[in-house]
């Protein structure tokens, strides 16, 4: 077969020089009919091995009859029912090829984000155990938010899953934008739309700030793959080579990677540097609202005997005195504080570890001198009783009266009558008819 560089030069001597076929044919030690079918060729020689076909070509009706009723059906198990008896690389090939006639294509259309228009948010849960406690380290959720016209990037790590946990990561990265996203993309996180309606606290959050919050479809990842890349942007660019003190210094640390690394590089599909675009994406973005949404971990409930309140699998301390009242219970990613109407009367840095005991020193104090007093309280009454005086609560004596003294005031008589009165019998029997 001819090859290209002998195609170009029949051509060129033949159209450039003027050289006859025949003398092309003598120079290059080819045939005239080659020379000659080389000067009528619209192309190069393409070298186009014939095929012999598979063994797999035998099989194909039956993969066609069982694809037909099954077009998920595993390469595994049409092996199985066809009988297939060689090696699985043909079968992979056949099924490669006409799968996609039974299962239908879903192309995905290019899509151009406008400013201002979309962020894409999600959680990225980094393999490293980060140490939160004494004897403690656990993986922890970070929250990631993705500019999608300027690829402008924001993290943190937060303590929690829960969903005021979560929209207290968004105010925090949004309000470090100093602007809102017209639409915030989030999958179907079980906290901000499990069950594939928004959930009543981000919604709230929505309409506080304005914007509106889009749910992915189920089990369609491209949704959002702008977020999902840059989680194993993560994965590879941040992670190796580092440690972690604390979810704080975590937060430092990927703090400086971000205004250091990701955001300054240039990124193929923008032309450009995040950092560069975020200051028109911000512009079209919507201004913050004058009142911050509620956000955090809430819950109320009645301060049981042992004061201590539950947050996220820990127990904080209250000032036992509300005991029996119900009490308001509020936790940020860094503090949990409880309220007893309009007073607090509880108030501790939060831990992110788990099944931990916080305890105030002035809560135990007060409870210790609630027992004492109560101790003394019971001690003077037990001493009142025993000395036939009994005593209000601010200490003034209460006169004991014999009982005989309210029968005579209330003209009563329960004195046994004798026997042998003659007027006894009949006088009882009138009492009793």
């Amino acid at each position: 077969m001819l090859n290209v560089e002998d195609w170009a030069e029949i051509r060129r001597l033949h159209r450039a020089e003027g050289v006859p076929i025949k003398e092309i044919a003598r120079r290059l030690g080819v045939a005239r009919n080659t020379v000659r079918a080389a000067l009528r060729s619209e192309g190069p020689p393409k070298y186009e091995r014939v095929s012999r076909g598979s063994v797999a070509d035998a099989y194909e009706p039956q993969v066609r009859a069982l694809l037909v009723q099954w077009p998920r059906m595993p390469g595994p198990v049409i092996a199985q029912k066809i009988g297939w008896p060689y090696s699985e690389g043909p079968l992979k090939k056949l099924l490669a090829r006409i799968r996609p006639e039974y299962v239908g294509i879903d192309p995905s259309d290019r899509t151009v984000y406008e400013p201002g228009e979309i962020a894409q948010c999600d959680l990225w849960f980094p393999e490293t155990l980060i140490p939160v406690a004494a004897r403690q380290a656990r993986i922890l959720p970070v929250l990631v938010l993705t500019l999608a016209f300027s690829r402008f990037l924001s993290a943190t790590m937060i303590p929690s899953r829960q969903g005021g946990d979560i929209l207290s990561g968004m105010w925090q990265l949004i309000a470090a934008l100093g602007r809102v996203p017209k639409t915030l993309v989030w999958d179907r996180e079980s906290a901000i739309g499990g069950t594939g309606k928004v959930s009543a606290p981000a919604a709230g959050f929505a309409g506080t700030l304005a914007t509106r919050i889009r749910l992915a479809p189920p089990k369609d990842p491209e949704f959002k793959g702008m977020v999902e890349r840059n989680n194993g942007f993560f994965e590879t660019s941040f992670l190796p080579g580092r440690e972690f003190a604390s979810p704080a210094d975590f937060n430092d640390q990927l703090a400086e990677w971000l205004v250091t690394r990701a955001n300054t590089r240039t990124v193929r599909a923008i032309h450009g540097r995040p950092v560069d675009l975020l200051e028109v994406d911000r512009q079209a973005m919507i201004v913050l609202p004058p009142v911050a949404p509620q956000v955090g971990l809430t819950h109320r409930i009645r301060l049981a005997r042992d004061y201590y309140v539950r947050v996220d699998a820990n127990d904080y301390s209250v000032d036992p005195r509300m005991i029996g009242r119900f009490v308001e219970v509020a936790a940020s990613p860094t503090a949990v504080e409880v309220f007893c109407g309009n007073e607090r009367v509880a108030s501790h840095d939060r831990s992110w570890g788990r099944h931990l005991v916080i305890t105030d020193p002035a809560h135990v104090a007060t409870a210790a001198d609630m027992r004492h007093a109560l101790a003394e309280q019971r001690r003077a009454q037990q001493r009142s009783q025993q000395s036939g005086t009994r005593r209000h609560n601010d200490g003034h004596a209460v006169a004991i009266r014999a009982l005989p003294d309210y029968d005579a005031l209330f003209g009563v008589d329960f004195t046994p009558t004798s026997p042998a009165d003659p007027t006894a019998a009949p006088a009882a029997e009138a009492s009793n008819p």
